[in-house]
């Protein structure tokens, strides 16, 4: 039977009385468990107060899928009154390390045990308070590395096919430049007439023209390039379908080829189809340079707003625009919109910019996308409105999921509530999308759900003296 002297050994049973620690005694069950032995399961309902006088455990949690260890204790230790005091789940599962000897008090009689006595209970909860603190710092630290993982991802993704663009036509773009050099290098050691070598470089500079405008339509630019693979074929061209495309992207018709080559048709050297070639290659070369443009100017789109998302070198408070803020958010979730959610945006364009921590509100951006995006399994409609409400700036995030159950809406903004399986989060988004805007921000959250519409409604406050006058605000912040 467990003895007074093992239970002092422990400072919070130090403040117990003799009477109390012998009811303790009498009430507690010996456990004696191997190494590698489960005490307690993530999820689980509680099972009381655990008491451990041998050994050492180790205390993990699922993250992401994973089980991560947050902790060991070793003996003399108690735990598992986190999960008897607030009657939730248990937040995290046990395993032995070593052979364990440690006794176990029901949920009842440890209850009882602290209400009893005054400085045991001061003493329990001021564990409390230092584990809660410890594994809610943890779990914003996973969720700020999960929320990093889940951007860097998609930023990732977004880039790669800007960069295997841009990739591909500085690398084929060279060849094509020397071919052309070779060309031109022939066709000047011929007997030239500029006046239709002039012809050559007007066809090709409005080709270029074409291009970059993309003034044809899909189905005029197939219809064209059918035509001109015949036309070529019947000429002689060798590997014609090679230059039907890049002639038709340059609105080439068969007219003005054959007006262009009517001199050399009779021919048999190189100059007969060279001026086609010439023409095509030309054309491939400004596509490929028009491809590798685009390719960089979406790049530095993207690290663009990475970088306003982030706010970087900027001071923590700054004049905000909420809709830049949205903007730059559901581009980096962009990889995961695309697979089936439509993005519906109502913004009002006459909003004032707002006094906030951009970086911060960001997070609450990322938090309520990422979440609505899992509510609908990524298939689904996300619908963002903005619009002013008295002195506060209204945002609403909208989506078509599931739904919050009614009993459960007043507590998803509590630390650890979470309503997703076990291990796909903490619980801490949401809570954190509370404490920016309530305590960074003074404003206020709201949500409304039923099945198939949730809404998450956000009041920002819009300063009284911007109101009155924006430059008040401007100084004050460009002074801090």
């Amino acid at each position: 039977m467990l003895c007074i002297e093992e239970l002092l050994t422990l400072e919070a049973f130090q403040q117990l009385p003799k009477e109390q620690l012998d009811w303790a005694c009498d009430r507690a069950t010996e456990l004696s468990l191997p190494a590698g032995a489960t005490l307690s399961k993530e999820g689980d309902d509680p099972s009381g107060f655990f008491i451990l006088l041998k050994g050492q455990v180790s205390l993990t949690r699922l993250s992401e899928g994973v089980e991560m260890p947050i902790g060991q204790s070793t003996a003399p230790a108690f735990f598992g009154e986190i999960p008897v005091l607030t009657e939730a789940p248990v937040p995290v599962s046990v395993y032995t390390l070593t052979d364990c000897y440690l006794y176990q008090l029901n949920c009842c009689d440890f209850l009882t045990l602290l209400h009893n006595c005054r400085g045991f209970e001061r003493s329990i909860f001021r564990v409390v308070q230092t584990r809660t603190r410890g594994l809610e710092s943890f779990l914003r630290g996973r969720e700020k590395m999960a929320a990093l993982g889940t951007l860097s991802a998609g930023l990732a993704h977004e880039l790669n096919n800007p960069a295997a663009a841009l990739v591909r036509a500085m690398r084929d773009v060279v060849p094509a430049i020397r071919e052309l050099e070779h060309m031109n290098l022939v066709y000047g050691q011929a007997q030239v007439d500029p006046a239709h070598t002039q012809q050559w470089q007007d066809t090709r500079d409005r080709g270029y023209e074409a291009i970059l405008n993309q003034t044809l339509d899909a189905m005029t630019l197939s219809d064209r390039e059918d035509e001109l693979l015949n036309w070529l074929e019947d000429y002689g061209v060798a590997e014609a379908w090679k230059l039907a495309e890049p002639l038709a992207a340059g609105g080439i018709e068969v007219a003005t080829l054959e007006h262009l080559t009517s001199r050399w048709r009779d021919e048999t050297g190189a100059l007969r189809d060279q001026g086609v070639r010439w023409l095509a290659l030309s054309f491939d070369m400004m596509s490929m340079i028009k491809n590798g443009l685009r390719g960089a100017e979406r790049i530095a789109d993207l690290v663009h707003s990475m970088k306003s998302y982030s706010h970087r070198d900027q001071g923590a408070q700054q004049l905000v625009d909420v809709h830049n803020g949205l903007e730059d958010t559901l581009k980096l979730f962009s990889y995961k919109l695309k697979q089936g959610v439509k993005v519906c945006r109502h913004y009002d364009s006459s909003l004032p910019q707002i006094c906030a921590y951009g970086s911060e509100l960001n997070q609450v951006w990322t938090n309520l996308i990422d979440n609505a995006i899992d509510a609908m399994a990524e298939q689904g409609t996300l619908e963002i409105r903005t619009s002013r409400d008295g002195n506060y700036v209204r945002i609403e995030m909208i989506d078509s999921g599931s739904g919050i159950p009614a009993d459960i809406q007043s507590r998803i903004f509590e630390p650890f509530y979470t309503t997703k399986e076990m291990g796909k989060g903490s619980g801490l988004g949401l809570d954190a999308v509370s404490r920016i805007i309530h305590n960074r921000h003074k404003g206020m959250v709201k949500v409304c759900s039923e099945p198939g519409r949730t809404c998450f409604t956000i009041f920002l406050p819009i300063p009284r003296a911007y109101v009155e006058s924006p430059e008040v605000i401007r100084e004050a912040i460009a002074s801090s």
